[in-house]
């Protein structure tokens, strides 16, 4: 067996550290200078209003949010794969429509912003439309483990 069913107080543990995990999404709307929808929107504070947007940031904080997103839906969508008994705690988060509303928000403005961009070398290019394509694709397996955990098994079983 893994872990979890060896130690079932991870449950709560897992349970405590996916608003971080959440907030990681947040994050990285908050640095596009996109709002979150729903649940997690924080007020902004007036003089918080800088127009920092995915299009006109320095490339190299472009470079860390793919890098730093690419990591997370990765390490999300293989904790996942491996353990999809977790998949009732995520949803307990509203963590489809979490996913669903950033990936809406997110993916396009990042896309947008890594094609319009000038680079002095295309490798640069190469390597970010790689990651955020990754990205998209391990959000899009991780949202069809969690459909599949949470609305589609319990009908079959």
């Amino acid at each position: 067996g893994n872990i979890f069913t060896q130690q079932p107080s991870y449950f709560g543990d897992l349970d405590e550290t996916l608003p971080t995990v959440l907030q990681v999404f947040n994050n990285i709307l908050h640095k596009c200078g996109l709002q979150c929808e729903g649940a997690s929107a924080e007020p902004q504070k007036l003089e918080e209003k800088v127009n920092v947007t995915a299009g006109n940031m320095p490339l190299q904080e472009l470079k860390d949010i793919v890098l730093y997103l690419c990591d997370t839906c990765t390490t999300l969508w293989a904790f996942l794969d491996v353990f999809p008994l977790a998949c009732q705690t995520f949803q307990k988060h509203e963590f489809c429509y979490r996913l669903a509303s950033f990936y809406e928000l997110a993916i396009p403005e990042l896309e947008s912003a890594i094609r319009k961009r000038h680079y002095e070398d295309n490798s640069v290019f190469a390597d970010l439309w790689r990651r955020i394509s990754h990205s998209r694709k391990k959000m899009i397996e991780a949202f069809h483990i969690l459909i599949n955990q949470v609305c589609l098994q319990p009908i079959l079983e």
